[in-house]
């Protein structure tokens, strides 16, 4: 089970936006550090707030937190203007509406990571033992409950941290750059967390300078001086061609798996020539976003849309490695680099051209099954083996 269960919970995007803002003006003497700004949020949805240094992105996140106030325009967060709060009202505000998770950990240093998560009850005026180690598990924590922060590794303590912001059920978490102490294997792990928040159907504005991880959310705001320079959902861009080879390559490794009769875990599955398990996790996310897979706790498995495409990928790999090694005598290993190639190439026409020419053959030459096209007649003679 993923570190957050969203198995019984589903995005409900209703007409009315979670976040209203409207003509934000931030203005510190003479300078402007939000200049206009409106856009809104729906619930429910997962934003990545992109721009340079000096853009106005944590501005704009304290702003939204009831951290800061604004000078002019307005901000509504489920319903409530924060342009006419005062600080009391803000404090209750923060403890009810929001989760912060920042990229400085905010740990109290000598207490355990339970009471770090139980000292965020308390300003909510209730403590619940049982519920703050219950926040710490889901973040995969069980066995950290009553180490210090300097018993805790970068990425244990930003769990906490996730766990603490969680504890009192907040509808809106906004992170700035959440994963900009972390190393990889941790950045990787703390995004998983961030996602499977999503797909239970939290609201998540997350600050960021990576892209990849942008590339995580849903949709994507920019700011320049104090501006948005661009408002766009992830659905708008292009997915490029090296994106596309990165999806086969996963899908026609997760095939095989299931052909050995083994469970496809991200471990065991890698992109090529990329950096690991991180990137392998940034691309299932993708592909999850796009319906190809679904992620259940470590393991990978295909949806009826991922099959398909796998079967196709699978397939053309194997009748190009029986092309090249019968046709043109070509060596195990260079039929298999050409293989590689030619899988995210050949066309649906051509698939069945060569399949034909071959006579439908039923194996590649390591013996492994082809799956069957279109164009394969089972009353036909008898194929090749």
């Amino acid at each position: 089970m993923s570190p957050i269960d969203s198995s019984s919970s589903e995005r409900i995007t209703p007409d009315a936006p979670q976040v209203v803002v409207e003509s934000l003006v931030k203005q510190y003497g003479p300078l402007r550090a939000l200049d206009g700004v409106s856009f809104t949020v729906a619930p429910g949805e997962w934003v990545a707030l992109m721009g340079p240094s000096g853009s106005g992105k944590t501005t704009l996140i304290n702003i939204l937190g009831g951290l800061d106030t604004l000078t002019s325009g307005r901000v509504i967060v489920d319903d409530v203007d924060l342009s006419k709060h005062t600080e009391s009202q803000l404090v209750r505000y923060r403890s009810e509406k929001v989760g912060f998770v920042f990229q400085q950990f905010h740990l109290i240093p000598y207490l355990s990571a339970l009471e770090n998560v139980m000292l965020a009850q308390y300003f909510h005026s209730i403590t619940d033992e049982q519920q703050a180690e219950d926040a710490l598990r889901r973040v995969g924590l069980g066995d950290r409950l009553t180490h210090l922060p300097a018993q805790l590794s970068g990425g244990e303590q930003q769990r906490v941290a996730i766990a603490r912001a969680l504890i009192n059920q907040p509808k809106l978490i906004l992170a700035d750059e959440p994963t900009g102490n972390l190393d990889e294997a941790n950045e990787a792990l703390v995004i998983d967390i961030f996602r499977a928040l999503h797909n239970a159907g939290h609201t998540i504005l997350m600050v960021t300078h990576d892209p990849d991880i942008a590339r995580q959310a849903g949709r994507r705001i920019e700011l320049a001086h104090g501006h948005l320079s661009l408002d766009t959902t992830q659905s708008d861009a292009a997915i490029s061609i090296d994106d596309e080879i990165r999806f086969d390559h996963l899908l026609e490794r997760i095939w095989m798996c299931g052909e050995e009769g083994t469970n496809a875990q991200l471990d065991s599955i890698n992109v090529p020539g990329a950096l690991g398990a991180l990137d392998s996790a940034r691309t299932l996310g993708r592909m999850a976003d796009l319906k190809l897979v679904e992620m259940r706790d470590t393991d990978v498995h295909l949806t009826d849309t991922g099959s398909r495409r796998a079967r196709d990928v699978v397939r053309r790999h194997r009748l190009a490695e029986r092309l090249f090694k019968d046709t043109f005598a070509i060596d195990d290993s260079e039929a298999h680099t050409q293989a590689c190639k030619f899988e995210h190439i050949i066309s649906p026409e051509l698939d069945q051209r060569i399949c034909t020419f071959l006579g439908h053959p039923k194996t590649c030459p390591h013996g492994n099954p082809i799956p069957p096209g279109d164009c394969c007649d089972v009353n036909s003679k008898p194929n090749r083996s």
